[in-house]
């Protein structure tokens, strides 16, 4: 399913000959990107590898914009993240932190060894966001290459805050964004519209995040069974295809200009 396009894009690594790759890296600013996910519950309507399948069509998206000049590679998506509070509702695998924290460094840095004068990590799961800042410490403590990190739902949040219907915290996990990205990627691994159900979020921290465009400034753990029936938080009746188009578009093109400012920065 993830490997569907392997080698259909210029950007895409797995699909090349190692040669082929060594000539990117060695060009003048080149990035490689890695995108991470995760497998984890997504309420009864989402697949469990949705995080994962969306971070790696939003990275492809993005890269697929900079122009053939700006020489750019994706890695295959790192699937596992940190997922300890999807656990009791089953279907998650999660890496211990220390555990994914190590791969990623091992990606990267065996990455830098290729030749790249970037790495650039792109999340798609908001468990993985503090583990990923440290990579970044980490990794750029360890080489001369640029390392940076992102998650893709935090770029562009003004103008796609214009296209949701829902009210803050309709847009959390298994949400109004979420589904309507599936929903324009994958329709075929969606539920009926009847088997959306979602909790309203009830965040009684004024501090803490509301939705996927509201981090807030408080980081709170909290298991998911203990404030959502169905493991979904906001709102997936709201969602559509037409405005996961929107919102794909929308955060590619934003992805674009950054790896393009990365390019330009490390030429």
């Amino acid at each position: 399913m993830i490997y569907d396009s392997i080698g259909a894009t210029d950007s895409e690594w797995a699909g090349k000959p190692y040669a082929a790759i060594r000539d990117t890296a060695e060009e003048d600013g080149s990035v490689l990107v890695v995108p991470v996910g995760s497998i984890e519950q997504h309420g009864h309507h989402l697949p469990v590898a949705t995080d994962t399948i969306l971070v790696d069509a939003v990275v492809h998206g993005g890269s697929e914009q900079v122009g053939a000049d700006v020489p750019v590679l994706v890695t295959p998506p790192v699937w596992t993240g940190f997922s300890p509070h999807h656990l009791p509702f089953g279907g998650t695998l999660s890496l211990e932190f220390d555990h994914l924290r190590a791969l990623l460094e091992d990606v990267a840095l065996t990455g830098v060894e290729n030749g790249f004068d970037a790495v650039c990590f792109v999340n798609g799961h908001g468990g993985n966001a503090a583990l990923i800042d440290a990579v970044v410490s980490t990794v750029g403590t360890s080489t001369d290459a640029e390392v940076l990190g992102t998650t893709y739902f935090t770029l562009a949040t003004d103008e796609i805050e214009s296209l949701r219907d829902s009210e803050t915290g309709g847009m959390a996990h298994g949400g109004e964004y979420e589904t309507s990205l599936m929903l324009h990627l994958r329709p075929d691994l969606v539920a009926d519209d009847d088997v959306r159900d979602g909790t309203v979020w009830d965040e009684h921290y004024d501090w803490g995040g509301s939705d996927l465009l509201d981090a807030g400034p408080l980081s709170v753990y909290r298991s998911f069974d203990q404030y959502s029936d169905s493991g979904a938080i906001g709102s997936p009746e709201l969602a559509s295809a037409e405005k996961g188009a929107s919102i794909y578009d929308v955060v590619t093109s934003e992805l674009a200009a950054l790896l393009v400012a990365i390019h330009e920065h490390n030429a």
